[in-house]
């Protein structure tokens, strides 16, 4: 009985790892979960957009095809934070600290 106990702990135990690394996601081991590529440690103006104005930012992002369209949406992006800032009495934005569309193909 008492070797039983531990195959069973054991054998649930792996099937636990097993689902835990199949499901991905951040972590050990897993990918980017939904949306976290684009957040407040990348995206200048993050605490100046709503919640839903986040979603769409991080949906643009995810749905761009090339460079140029990616650069022209960051650099509207950036002026509107900018004139929102401005208008909210903020200190400036900076510029993002690497590039948002280098994982775009040319």
């Amino acid at each position: 009985m008492h070797i039983f106990k531990k195959v069973a702990i054991s054998a649930f135990c792996v099937l636990g790892m097993s689902i835990a690394a199949a499901q991905g996601g951040p972590g050990a081991g897993g990918g980017q979960g939904k949306g976290s590529h684009w957040n407040s440690d990348n995206t200048p103006g993050w605490s100046l957009m709503t919640p839903e104005e986040r979603e769409a930012h991080q949906q643009r992002m995810s749905s761009l095809k090339n460079r140029e369209e990616c650069q022209a949406y960051i650099a509207k992006h950036h002026e509107q934070m900018t004139a929102r800032a401005k208008e909210q009495g903020r200190k400036a934005l900076d510029q993002p600290r690497r590039d948002p569309c280098a994982r775009i193909n040319p």
